[in-house]
């Protein structure tokens, strides 16, 4: 069902609007839940009587529920799907009303439902956050689930293809892994959004799966790792439907050949990622590079500005330690025989050496400050290598194994997708694998 809602004020429009029928041909009010009232008008009047007490312009939540067209959808289909919705929103247990409006050439059925956002307990507005995000998530599950035909526009943009990963989704992927709910969930919709094989064929290359023709239950499709899944069993449906829409399983491919298909596929796609990863570390490592250089640059000035100003400071103190000498010669006679010149002379000896290993100290702070700099460029840059070095050799490594697994005989593949599934960590959810 396609939904759209929005939150807004004026009930006694919106009241006059859900019961005309010179617009529709059938009005039905299904449900008034929540009022005091038991016609649409007056609990509406309640809504808003309710959200004078609090500073909600918009108290009421007005939501259209429309089945494709030519649909057959019961009063409890739309019932269902309500409470999903409501759920989504955050509105259950809100007080709402129902009504069926029936109109056009084919008497389409569809329905409107209104809701108070206003908490009654704490005298709140319900915030509605995302609301269309969570409306069009709604739309698209009640889609799948009566095995509708999705419409473009509810079709989930994130793509599942490992042919269509770029190298950081294609890690993460490998990475999280999928789940026995999003397999489902990927070929159902697959499902009901083909009306054709090639259609089918098509939706699940997106979606990461490939058609094959298996042994015992005719229909299975297989992904990247070489699982194979009964197509009839993942979709809940009999073989008997799914020839019906899809037609004869003999021409597809057996199961060999659309896993070798596949592995060849997956290699190629591995050796894209060792080229990129190539040409990333040759970026990468220029650009280390130029900022290396830059840190040198910038050390070595920070070194001559200290040296500099290091020896400028020496020579004024110098200046001032031979300025304590008294001037004149009767002066310095008279110095030297009071010991005056001598006690000068001790001091000025302590405090050049007090002034040098302060010196030498600041020299060395720097020397060391601007090694341990270095020391951590060189730390990230080893890190980042080691890194590139490391997805690149699992890269190859993968490509190798598919390339491998494109020419394996029957006994071979099943030997060693069985190591591949011992050595896997965790345990698969779902129907086994058909083989």
């Amino acid at each position: 069902m396609i939904l759209h809602g929005n939150a807004r004020g004026g009930g006694r429009e919106l009241a006059i609007h859900l019961m005309r029928t010179d617009e529709n041909e059938h009005v039905q009010v299904h449900d008034v839940e929540g009022f005091m009232a038991d016609d649409v008008r007056g609990a509406f009047q309640e809504i808003e009587a309710l959200a004078k007490g609090t500073r909600c312009q918009k108290p009421l939540f007005s939501l259209s529920l429309s089945p494709p067209k030519d649909a057959n959808a019961s009063s409890k289909d739309f019932e269902k799907a309500i409470a999903k919705a409501e759920d989504a929103l955050g509105l259950s247990g809100q007080p709402r009303v129902i009504v069926f409006h029936e109109k056009g050439e084919h008497r389409d059925r569809h329905c409107h439902v209104v809701w108070s956002r206003i908490d009654a307990e704490t005298m709140r507005a319900i915030p509605m956050p995302f609301n269309r995000l969570k409306m069009r998530d709604v739309s698209r599950e009640l889609f799948i689930e009566h095995g509708w035909t999705v419409p473009r526009g509810l079709i989930n943009k994130a793509e599942r293809n490992p042919l269509n990963y770029t190298l950081e989704q294609y890690q993460q992927a490998k990475r999280t892994g999928r789940h026995a709910d999003e397999l489902k969930a990927d070929l159902q919709a697959a499902w009901a959004m083909s009306d054709t094989r090639a259609a089918f064929e098509h939706a699940l290359q997106d979606k990461g799966f490939r058609l094959a023709r298996g042994g015992r239950r005719g229909f299975v499709v297989i992904d990247h790792q070489e699982e194979v899944m009964s197509l009839p069993r993942w979709l809940g449906v009999k073989t008997k439907m799914v020839r019906e829409r899809l037609g004869p399983e003999k021409d597809l491919p057996d199961v060999e050949s659309a896993q070798a298909q596949y592995a060849r596929d997956m290699a190629e796609k591995m050796g894209g990622f060792a080229q990129e990863l190539r040409t990333r570390n040759a970026a990468r490592l220029a650009e280390r590079s130029t900022q290396k250089q830059a840190l040198i640059e910038r050390q070595r000035a920070e070194r001559s500005e200290t040296l500099q100003r290091i020896e400028e400071r020496r020579i004024e103190e110098v200046r001032a330690r031979q300025a304590k000498f008294p001037n004149g010669l009767l002066k310095r006679a008279w110095s030297w025989l009071n010991g005056e010149n001598a006690r000068i002379k001790r001091e000025n000896e302590a405090e050049a050496t007090k002034a040098q290993m302060r010196d030498e100290a600041e020299k060395h702070d720097l020397i060391q400050h601007q090694r341990e700099q270095r020391l951590f460029f060189q730390r990230r840059m080893e890190e980042r290598r080691d890194k590139l070095s490391q997805q690149h050799q699992e890269i190859s490594r993968e490509r190798a194994d598919f390339e491998a697994r494109a020419n394996l005989s029957r006994e071979e593949r099943k030997q060693a997708f069985m190591d591949r599934r011992q050595a896997a960590s965790g345990q698969r959810r779902g129907p086994e694998p058909e083989r």
